[in-house]
């Protein structure tokens, strides 16, 4: 990877230079590599492409804690932190306010978010089979752990499946996203997403560290010994279409729905105040389904997203629906 070499058998940190501070210091990509000494695929994980995204950062560090060089087959190559320069500044974007997972496969020669890129595409995205990348919701909304990918690729749905996350939903590809560019290139991707942004919210994190070792398990990489939980004992709920439920009102939130919880077209979902005290209304759910996603934060406009709910099991398999194409980014 580079210019280093990775025996078999063997880890290595690898930084893959991305640019300079303007101090002069050098910003690279850490990459962890771990070479078996037996033949298998190659799978990558990465995470904190969205630089508030930490939840998967820890469940690189306990996934890497795991695994042994030694005994493994194939080779993970882990990046913990893909956007290093929006983690160091606290940012969920680059300097340049450009959404790196909106700028794949990226250029060589182009802007910041087009470098970083094309060097994962490159170095790491390139050699590999299968790969996982670990998102978590978008500033002030949480995620219930969840797969997002093509459930209508056969191999893919049954990496989702070996996952084992409470819900494997149906995301069509968006232009320009790592998984849109990795798809291009033959390989297969599981998306997953979990919990808030700026938070170690360990349901999350013990949810991510399972279902990567399990999918390790399925790919023959790991001993199925190895895994805690078989995803038999909890398979997912499919989910085809989903929608985000919005405020009709500006207000003050106060929600009675939990994440998992199953809903009904019609149930109340929460309630929303003015600043008297006041309701304004009740937020209501428009379809039968599992919510997914919902918002944290008690202050609202109108039409601002509040709970997410993904129909179950549905019979249409077009994919999103128009509004839920302003999730966090599949």
């Amino acid at each position: 990877m580079g210019t280093v070499k990775v025996r078999t058998g063997s880890r290595r940190e690898v930084s893959l230079p991305i640019s300079r501070l303007v101090t002069g210091a050098e910003v690279s990509l850490p990459v962890h590599v771990l070479h078996g000494h037996e033949d298998g695929p190659t799978l990558w994980l990465s995470a904190a492409i969205h630089g508030d995204e930490v939840v998967g950062i820890e469940v690189v560090r306990r996934v890497l804690a795991r695994l042994d060089p030694k005994t493994i087959r194939g080779t993970v190559l882990a990046v913990p932190i893909v956007n290093v320069l929006g983690v160091m500044s606290g940012d969920r974007y680059l300097p340049d306010r450009r959404d790196l997972n909106r700028s794949f496969p990226g250029s060589a020669r182009g802007s910041l978010a087009g470098r970083i890129a094309h060097l994962m595409m490159t170095e790491v995205i390139g050699p590999s089979d299968v790969g996982i990348d670990l998102h978590t919701g978008a500033d002030r909304r949480s995620n219930l752990p969840q797969i997002r990918c093509d459930l209508e690729d056969e191999q893919t749905r049954a990496l989702a499946e070996a996952f084992g996350a409470p819900v494997a939903y149906h995301a069509k590809l968006r232009d320009g996203s790592l998984r849109y560019a990795a798809r291009e290139r033959g390989a297969r991707v599981l998306l997953y997403e979990g919990g808030e942004a700026w938070r170690f919210d360990e349901w999350a994190i013990v949810a991510g560290v399972d279902g990567v070792l399990r999918v390790l398990a399925h790919l023959g990489m790991i001993d199925p010994e190895e895994v805690t939980v078989d995803p038999a004992e909890s398979p997912s709920d499919i989910c085809w279409r989903s929608g985000w439920v919005r405020a009709r009102r500006t207000g003050i939130v106060h929600m009675d729905v939990a994440l998992g919880q199953r809903v009904s077209e019609g149930e109340k979902l929460g309630e929303l105040f003015n600043s008297f005290g006041k309701r304004l209304a009740i937020v209501k759910a428009d379809r039968d389904g599992v919510v997914i996603g919902r918002a944290e934060a008690p202050l609202v406009n109108r039409g601002d997203a509040l709970v997410h709910i993904g129909e179950v099991d549905s019979p249409d398999r077009s994919g999103l629906d128009e509004d839920a194409r302003d999730t966090d980014t599949p």
